[in-house]
């Protein structure tokens, strides 16, 4: 059986991330059915030197937000934040079918002979993100076993432009794969312009599989009451007065998934909530207002009504994927917008499939690249 390893963002980082989380796990399920007697992927625990030094279990050390108010909010936070860590590692070792060593940006390339591997998938996530990451080699198979044994899939560059200083490194990086596959159409035009490889466009992983392929893994939360849920990455004081508004004209209670601890006396807050219970949460909402790119995808997957807010070097892909499901124009940039119009998720499921199945053909043909 040959092996291929996913190689992205996920289990190290400052703070837990649902979204990075699950776009590995759909990623790893998606490979694996892609030909489940001949094909298995794993997921290779690499930690890039640039998250080498955060600490999830006491984030204030490096948290990029100085402002006094969010810092408190975080302190405040540290028990969920300690509980939800435990439940995200065990998510990972329950989920995810993980290397035999772990891997330093001076390692990485190590790991094609020591797993068995025929190659690697980069992506998806923000690996190209090079304000934030600057060019990893392993998120850039930069090492020589990696070099022409790699294709990217589902790669983002998130918000970021890239500065014209650095265009030669990067057209130098991109030569190292087979293929690239972008998340994002925005950078579309400039990889092409920098590479002879095959440039494609899919859609982020978490929506290669149905919504079916997460029954497994939803928690189905207990709830006495119906609820409204606040998804939050950063905080939005008129996101949270505008869920409120929404919430008490319904008679709904809120459910918080966000480090504002200080509003307990309020809300059920529930930043301990695992993966698990994440997918249940929104599921199971009456609505759910966020500013989560994932937390919006996740919404349409159940096909829950929701608001997404605008959020700093999110917009972009948040909008994006808006116009692909045809919903464009949800995206709010204040409290006081609403949209009224229900979502047409009869519409939207089609838009879906007809972009799932097209991404999973560019993941086939990059797949089959590898083995070759």
């Amino acid at each position: 059986m040959k092996r291929v390893g996913i190689v992205s963002y996920n289990m190290y980082g400052n703070f837990t991330n649902y979204g990075s989380a699950l776009q590995t796990y759909a990623l790893h399920k998606a490979i694996d059915k892609l030909a489940p007697d001949q094909l298995q992927s794993i997921v290779v625990d690499y930690c890039p030197d640039v998250l080498a030094d955060k600490d999830i279990l006491n984030p204030m050390g490096n948290m990029w937000d100085t402002d006094p108010a969010a810092r408190e909010r975080c302190r405040l936070s540290l028990p969920a934040i300690r509980v939800n860590y435990e439940k995200f590692k065990r998510f990972y070792s329950q989920n995810y079918r993980i290397s035999n060593g772990k891997y330093t940006t001076q390692t990485i390339g190590e790991s094609r002979e020591a797993e068995s591997l025929a190659g690697f998938v980069c992506g998806s996530d923000t690996i190209f993100a090079v304000p934030e990451f600057g060019f990893d080699d392993g998120f850039y198979a930069s090492t020589g076993q990696m070099q022409d044994h790699s294709v990217a899939f589902a790669a983002s560059f998130g918000d970021y432009d890239v500065p014209e200083s650095a265009l030669p490194e990067l057209k130098s990086r991109l030569a190292n794969f087979k293929s690239i596959a972008l998340r994002e159409r925005d950078k579309l035009d400039l990889v092409k312009s920098l590479t002879d490889r095959p440039v494609y466009k899919v859609t982020d992983p978490t929506l290669l599989l149905d919504v079916d392929d997460y029954a497994p893994i939803v928690e189905e939360p207990t709830m006495a009451k119906p609820y409204l849920l606040v998804y939050s990455r950063r905080g939005d004081d008129r996101m949270m007065q505008f869920a409120e508004r929404i919430a008490q004209s319904n008679g709904w209670e809120v459910v918080e998934i966000s480090l504002n601890a200080q509003n307990a006396e309020r809300h059920m807050m529930r930043y301990d909530a695992g993966v698990e219970e994440f997918l249940g949460l929104v599921k199971n909402a009456q609505m759910v207002v966020t500013n989560s790119f994932h937390g919006m995808i996740f919404a349409v997957h159940f096909e829950r009504p929701f608001y997404v807010f605008s959020r700093k070097l999110c917009d972009t892909k948040i909008a994006e994927m808006l116009d692909m499901f045809g919903i464009e124009g949800r995206l709010l940039t204040t409290g006081e917008e609403m949209l009224a119009t229900p979502i047409d998720y009869e519409k939207v499921k089609a838009n879906i499939r007809a972009t799932r199945e097209a991404s999973l053909e560019i993941l086939k043909t990059e797949i089959n690249c590898l083995l070759q």
